[in-house]
């Protein structure tokens, strides 16, 4: 079984002090090569992360014992330069975030820490210390879905004609029905939806465009929304989800914390994630075509395929036990 550790999204320390420019300079080197904004972020915060908790700061030391000095313990390498980080100090950062953090989470910061080091070791014609390092395993782990019940409580959970509700309700139906990651579905335009079609043109990662279909059940509550949506005073702004307090158009936090709330009021775990999860668990499920999904989900590689893909088949196994044992 996989850890049950979640990473938090608490507030990091990101402040890198003296390790900062080098971090300022991969930022630029990212932007040059057009990475997109969310995977500039996740790498360079993954560097000023390390840095301002584990390798600036020296680790604490414990108090002397009969005259001897016990060994430094905690994290904390006492480094300032980028050029003395070892392999061993990095090791000892992944093996604190295995501790905190979720494997996967773990396996995300080594990525993202490998191509700091990677540009570094370029750059400055250093040795690279995550030279034969390896990633963390992930535990091959179902992925969590819903149950039929649970995706309908959290429809009734936004139910009725406010303008909050009609928008909550076509966000959820549109994680529903396409699977779409959380910047995906907050950096949606007007012009990227047509519900004539019942389709929507999505932005993804390294901004690689795809075009996704949704049921007639969520063209109805986005028709809804945006009739909705054009009383709003800001109804001119080119992104679809607006917010109500501060009248500004949704983050992708905003997103989350939206979901999280009305799961809350439902009775149900969830996370934006989790509607990606269970949409490629129902198409698979339901017998679609593999390299369909890789499509409208905007993959790059088998890997999450097969993963994705676990629940989906144990499903199937569990039915077929039943038609073939005769129970």
């Amino acid at each position: 079984m996989g850890s049950p550790k979640r990473a938090s999204r608490a507030p990091k320390n990101l402040d890198a002090g003296p390790m900062a420019p080098e971090i300022d300079s991969f930022e630029l080197h990212l932007n040059a090569e057009k990475k997109s904004p969310k995977t500039v972020r996740t790498y360079c915060e993954a560097a000023a992360w390390m840095a301002a908790t584990h390798i600036l700061p020296a680790a604490a030391k414990a108090p002397k014992t009969k005259g001897r000095p016990k060994p430094a313990t905690g994290l904390g390498v006492g480094k300032d330069d980028w050029a003395d980080v070892t392999s061993m100090d990095i090791q000892r950062w992944i093996v604190w975030l295995l501790e905190n953090y979720s494997d996967s989470y773990a396996n995300n910061q080594f990525r993202a820490l490998q191509q700091f080091f990677r540009w570094y070791s370029a750059e400055e014609e250093v040795p690279n210390p995550m030279v034969g390092m390896k990633p963390p395993k992930i535990d091959e782990t179902e992925v969590p879905v819903f149950t039929p019940d649970e995706l309908a409580a959290l429809i009734v959970a936004c139910r009725g004609r406010t303008f909050q509700q009609r928008r909550d309700t076509a966000i959820i139906m549109f994680f529903r029905d396409t699977g779409v990651r959380l910047s995906e579905l907050a950096g949606l335009t007007k012009d990227d939806l047509n519900l004539k079609e019942r389709e929507a043109l999505i932005t993804g990662k390294g901004g690689k465009q795809r075009t996704v279909r949704f049921s007639y059940d969520a063209a109805r509550a986005l028709d809804r929304y945006l009739r909705e949506r054009a009383r709003h005073r800001l109804s001119r702004c080119p992104d679809v989800w607006l917010g109500i307090r501060n009248r500004m158009p949704m983050t992708p936090n905003g997103v989350y914390q939206m979901v999280v709330r009305r799961g809350a009021e439902a009775g149900v775990e969830v996370n934006p994630h989790k509607f990606r999860h269970d949409f490629s668990h129902r198409w698979l499920d339901n017998g679609g075509a593999e390299g369909d999904l890789k499509e409208l989900t905007g993959w790059k590689s088998d890997q999450m395929l097969r993963r994705y893909g676990r629940s989906a088949a144990g499903a199937r196994a569990r039915r077929s036990y039943d038609r073939i044992m005769g129970n």
